[in-house]
């Protein structure tokens, strides 16, 4: 016996060694990976074991040591994430350098990397460290592919990211699930949105498809789903718990002839889409075809992926309310969603977005909340993403959410736009507050809604999650642009000025009347009014947190330090910061160009007048295209391009192409009510899209001063509508998307076309 005992340890011994060993192989590549092939210079300890965290088995705070061991980098963590985020430690205070997301790294890397000098430490202040918004799958990364992915997971493993949403391929799982419950191939098929649309068919807000566009290819569900399987192995790779979806109850409208005795509903009508495309038939998750569906889905999760998390996201409510607000509803919903996910899985947490109690806050009463979050019997059942917490915590308002497990998160970005905009004091502050406020905030998270720029504010969170003090900002950002420019070797003062200058000015809003990232004017429906001085985050705010004159000084600065050292403008993500900064100077000046023309036209000058500031304002916009045109971030061509690559890999190009131009401009051909809210700031769409319609508005214009009369403005914006409708559907001419100009050249070019707007 005792002999047995004494082989079964050495046997487990064995065992655990030999898993520890495989279970590095994922930070080992991801070292590799940012280290350019230098990985052989390091080892990696994980000083504790676990299996996957569950709401029997929930995460404590993760530490690491950096040291020097027998002539390597020696780094030892509690887990996964925690070597991870070790090793950008490691890179940024051994090298100087980091890696970012929306740009390549360039950087000089030693054939012998230096050891440390002095144990480099890290503890995290809490357990989870959350990635990603439901809709960031269609406003980001709709078009991704797996190199993409590679990146983005390399980033948010690096930045000690430890759980993130995995919701591509969620088609395939649904249509799986439908058919193996008896529904027809072709019901399921006409439930699905267009490959863009599909983060708010899987809420409910809408189903099927418009524009005449046809039904979802099964293509793109399979190859989708092959993508997912392997975004969801290399998150397991590098310690980043992958979040499943579960079954939110949202249904094909042939489910009442398969089940006609199941409880089915109609959701509410979401915002202003035409009820054939909204108003989802919705499964009461009392009813026992819920607990059969959402059963199938999470079996079937487990099927594919095997056992590798036990988080599923459900959003039920999102932007609709409940059928009754009655309490005992709620907790039964809520109850009967958690049994059907513990009947597949008994160890299961279920995480949701709180945006409900911020968006329907009439309806979701502090006795609703405390309802509908009763369900789940355990404590720690259930995870509750506080969405917007930098503008708009919820947390306070709902008693930390009724005492469940909540992360504290920065939404920051509606649809993916792009003014430079922070709130870095908010999150820096604000989110320490929390910890010591709340005994049941458990993490921090990033829940934009797009990706679009500005990583330096998601950057001081995550970064803030491993500090117990508000980090100081000032010497965060300094070092920041230090390690982003580093390649350069001497990066001048002004530089840095610029970046301080950034930090008071833009990334640092205390005024919550501009709660998130804004637009500019010309980005929006051509008016005489409603457009300047917008607040509030929708539609998205278009005043300005600083006078222009700062951005101007900020662009001098950047523009001085070009001249002085030229070899700033090889460094990538300098130039893509230059041409960033150029953009928002452009579009505050617009501002003026539009105000100008405005108060001119009010002021009853003639039409030559008019005639005139119009054709500066379409040149100035001209000028902008070309502008954005200088980095390939900022065209329109490489969502085109990234689209059409998906079109012709599914063979259904006509439909991606549709659906690509549609999110960015026109959403609906029958409702305005989302047009642009989703505006980008891409060269391609500004000359042909926005300038277009400006030069509709301003033919308008001339026309009424030549005929001496009122501007009509229903027939102005009926020729604008016709306009934006063939532009969604015909595309628009490629000419400005050959290869740009470089922004150097055109820097100096603005500076003596458009003085007013930098001076």
């Amino acid at each position: 016996m005792k002999l047995t005992q004494i082989l079964l340890s050495a046997f487990t011994a064995a065992t655990v060694n030999a898993q520890q060993g495989a279970s590095v192989a994922g930070i080992q590549g991801l070292a590799k990976r940012l280290f350019q092939g230098h990985d052989a210079q390091f080892e990696f300890q994980l000083t504790q074991e676990h299996e996957n965290w569950s709401r029997w088995n929930i995460p404590g705070n993760d530490n690491y040591t950096i040291s020097s061991h027998n002539g390597k980098i020696h780094v030892q963590g509690t887990t996964l994430s925690a070597l991870a985020r070790a090793l950008r430690h490691y890179a940024k205070e051994a090298l100087n350098i980091d890696e970012h997301w929306f740009v390549d790294g360039v950087y000089n890397i030693p054939e012998n990397l230096p050891l440390p000098k002095e144990p480099l430490t890290g503890a995290s202040t809490v357990p989870w460290r959350y990635n990603l918004n439901t809709v960031t799958f269609g406003y980001t990364f709709v078009w991704y592919s797996w190199s993409d992915w590679e990146k983005l997971l390399d980033w948010a493993a690096l930045r000690g990211i430890n759980l993130q949403l995995a919701w591509v391929g969620y088609e395939k799982i649904f249509l799986d699930s439908f058919l193996q419950l008896g529904i027809g191939e072709d019901d399921i098929l006409a439930f699905f949105s267009g490959e863009a649309f599909q983060p708010w068919n899987r809420f409910g807000n809408i189903h099927g498809t418009w524009g005449g566009e046809g039904r979802l290819s099964t293509e793109w569900i399979n190859q989708q789903f092959a993508l997912q399987k392997k975004i969801v192995a290399r998150m397991v790779e590098l310690g980043i718990t992958p979040v499943l979806p579960g079954f939110p109850g949202f249904v094909p409208a042939a489910l009442k002839k398969l089940r006609p005795d199941a409880n089915i509903v109609e959701a509410p009508v979401w915002v202003d889409v035409p009820k054939n495309n909204t108003a989802t038939a919705f499964v009461n998750p009392t009813d026992k075809t819920y607990a059969e569906l959402q059963n199938l889905f999470i079996k079937n999760h487990i099927k594919e992926f095997g056992n590798v998390t036990n988080v599923y996201t459900v959003d039920q409510f999102n932007e609709i309310n409940p059928s009754s607000g009655d309490t005992k509803y709620l907790t039964d919903v809520s109850s009967s969603t958690y049994e059907g996910i513990t009947a597949a899985n008994p160890a299961a947490i279920w995480l949701m977005q709180g945006w409900l109690f911020y968006s329907s806050q009439s309806f979701w009463t502090q006795q609703r909340v405390d309802a509908y979050l009763a369900g789940p019997p355990g404590k720690d059942d259930m995870i509750i993403l506080d969405l917007f917490s930098e503008s708009q915590p919820q947390w306070q308002r709902t008693r930390s959410y009724s005492g469940r497990p909540w992360i504290w998160c920065e939404l920051h970005d509606f649809g993916g736009n792009q003014a430079l905009h922070g709130k870095i004091t908010n999150v820096t502050q604000n989110s320490v507050q929390a910890l010591k406020e709340s005994h049941s905030i458990v993490g921090y998270g990033l829940t934009p809604e797009g990706y679009e720029g500005n990583e330096v504010v998601y950057d001081i969170l995550l970064d803030q999650a491993w500090e117990a003090s508000p980090i100081d900002t000032a010497n965060y950002f300094r070092t920041w642009a230090r390690n982003r420019y580093s390649a350069a070797g001497t990066i001048p003062e002004d530089t840095f000025t610029a970046w301080e200058q950034l930090r008071q000015h833009a990334y640092d809003v205390q005024d919550n009347a501009i709660p998130s990232v804004g637009v500019s004017i010309y980005q929006l429906f051509p008016s005489l009014n409603g457009l300047t001085n917008r607040t509030g985050h929708y539609p998205p705010p278009t005043a300005l947190q600083y006078d222009q004159k700062v951005m101007k000084n900020i662009w001098h600065l950047f523009y001085n330090s070009t001249i002085n050292t030229p070899g700033l403008l090889q460094i990538p993500a300098f130039y893509l910061d230059f041409v960033d900064v150029t953009r928002q100077v452009l579009g505050n000046a617009f501002i003026n160009i539009y105000t100008t023309l405005v108060n001119q036209f009010q002021a009853t000058a003639n039409a030559t007048v008019i005639q005139d500031l119009g054709n500066s304002m379409l040149s100035f916009i001209e000028d902008l295209d070309i502008t954005l045109n200088t980095n390939e971030h900022f065209t329109f061509k490489k969502w085109l391009d990234s689209a059409e690559s998906w079109g012709q890999s599914i063979g259904a190009p006509d439909a991606v192409a549709f659906n690509a131009r549609s999110q960015v401009t026109v959403w609906s051909t029958e409702s305005r009510a989302l047009d642009d809210y989703a505006a980008k700031a891409w060269s391609g769409i500004v000359k042909s899209y926005y300038g277009e319609r400006w030069r509709i508005f301003i033919n308008s214009l001339v026309s009424a001063r030549e005929q001496r009369t009122a501007l009509d403005e229903t027939a102005l914006n009926d020729k604008i509508r016709h306009f934006e409708l063939s532009w969604q559907y015909r595309g628009y001419n490629p000419e400005s998307s050959d290869k740009g100009q470089d922004i150097g050249d055109v820097a100096k070019i603005l500076l003596k076309r458009w003085p007013a707007a930098f001076l």
